[in-house]
């Protein structure tokens, strides 16, 4: 290890930093700061030579050399930056659904390698991670808008998730993500589209964060898309609470319109601008849905409408096998369902929803119809029925008000049997 005090002043005549040789250093003690060099394995197992400067006198220098050092000693690549870390453990992740990857990459790239990349991985503090959570909560993210707590939550989840990697290689010894000072995001609930809340819209332009259409608006909006090519699509979003990349990944081998049931065997998703084909979200997605007669007949009808868009496409057909295609027979891109619908929607007239809100209300109808909070579980494919529980709190506007007649009614019926009990 070389321990040198340096300087950053530049020579007037090459452009470069004189570093050791700026004539003030032997005249200024203060001038510069002192540095150390040391050879470290990198995360290839090679070689390299690490210099680290700003330390105020030489012992502190020799100490940080020593420790980097040291951690050396505990296998390749123990000396690397947070960035060489989090690049090599991203490599490393094979099994990832690209969306899962694509999240992760994002968060590397935009957050966490400019505020923290450079730092050394052993010597990253809770001290760190909290003032970079304090940073993205203060300050707009590159795309000027400012970042929601939930979406500090899911980067923090991804750098503590390549620390905890990181510990497992035996790299650093505890992980200092653990027990950071978290935002605490707030999950929307979704609200149905009521009488006021669609007048305050028309008047100002206001709308709920999640919102779902009740029973009557959504019969007025399949009305409306009847004779739409996808209209068997908005079916089962609204129905049987299918995610849009689970529309786009439905194949004909995936339905059993005689058994009465599809399977979520796969989905479309977006990843670095591509549409890849993936496992469903979770171990929970990967389900059976059961289907009612109506929903039958809608796929039926569906499929034969298919059938005869092949007859009419001729030799420009593309036998894909998907459920959801383009005139010719090709795959969906999910980003079309999307599209699609939100036009379908403005020229229905009805208040706006996004696609994903057909699957809330389709789990809040189930909720309203009196479905088993674990069949509907199920259907959703969600992990776990808190979940479920705590996302479908609202319920109809009907529904609402007849829970609190009866309530009401239980309160009234108690207090005339204890009239009845005071008099006789």
């Amino acid at each position: 290890m070389q321990v040198s005090r340096r300087c950053g002043c530049v020579d007037a005549e090459t452009g470069r930093q004189r570093g050791v040789t700026c004539p003030r250093l032997p005249a200024d003690d203060d001038h510069g700061s002192w540095y150390f060099a040391v050879q470290i394995r990198g995360l290839d197992g090679q070689r390299q030579r690490i210099r680290q400067g700003g330390y105020t006198d030489p012992e502190e220098a020799q100490a940080a050399g020593r420790a980097l050092a040291a951690a050396d000693h505990d296998g390749a690549g123990a000396g690397c930056t947070l960035g060489q870390w989090l690049a090599r453990w991203l490599a490393t992740k094979n099994a990832l659904r690209p969306s899962t990857r694509q999240g992760y990459a994002t968060h590397i790239r935009l957050y966490l390698d400019p505020r923290l990349g450079k730092i050394r991985l052993h010597k990253l503090t809770s001290r760190d991670v909290n003032g970079l959570l304090t940073t993205l909560a203060s300050r707009p993210s590159p795309t000027g808008r400012r970042l929601s707590p939930a979406t500090a939550v899911r980067i923090h989840a991804t750098l503590r998730t390549a620390l905890n990697a990181a510990v497992r290689a035996r790299l650093i010894p505890v992980n200092p993500a653990n027990g950071a000072e978290l935002p605490r995001p707030r999950r929307p609930h979704p609200v149905f589209w009521t009488a006021g809340r669609t007048a305050r819209w028309h008047q100002a332009g206001e709308r709920p964060a999640v919102a779902v259409w009740t029973e009557q608006q959504l019969a007025a909006f399949l009305t409306s898309v009847a004779q739409d090519r996808l209209y068997a699509a908005w079916w089962l979003a609204a129905l049987r609470g299918l995610r849009r990349g689970e529309l786009a990944g439905l194949r004909w081998t995936d339905v059993d319109l005689q058994g009465a049931e599809l399977t979520v065997a796969q989905q479309r998703v977006h990843a670095d601008g591509q549409v890849m084909v993936g496992p469903p979200k979770s171990a929970a997605s990967c389900r059976v849905v059961a289907l009612d007669a109506e929903t039958i007949q809608v796929l039926a009808r569906h499929r034969e409408r298919h059938e005869e868009l092949r007859a009419t496409a001729d030799a420009g057909w593309q036998d894909s096998g998907y459920v959801f295609t383009t005139a010719t027979g090709t795959p969906l891109r999910p980003d079309y369902l999307t599209g699609r619908f939100r036009r379908l929607v403005a020229a229905s007239g009805l208040p706006p929803i996004r696609l994903h809100d057909l699957r809330h209300g389709a789990a809040t109808l189930a909720l309203a119809a009196h479905t088993d909070l674990k069949v509907v579980q199920a259907m959703l494919g969600h992990a776990s029925i808190v979940l479920t529980a705590d996302t479908y709190v609202s319920v109809l506007p009907d529904v609402a008000h007849e829970a609190a007649r009866e309530t009401a009614q239980l309160v009234l019926n108690a207090a005339s049997a204890l009239g009845r009990q005071l008099g006789s």
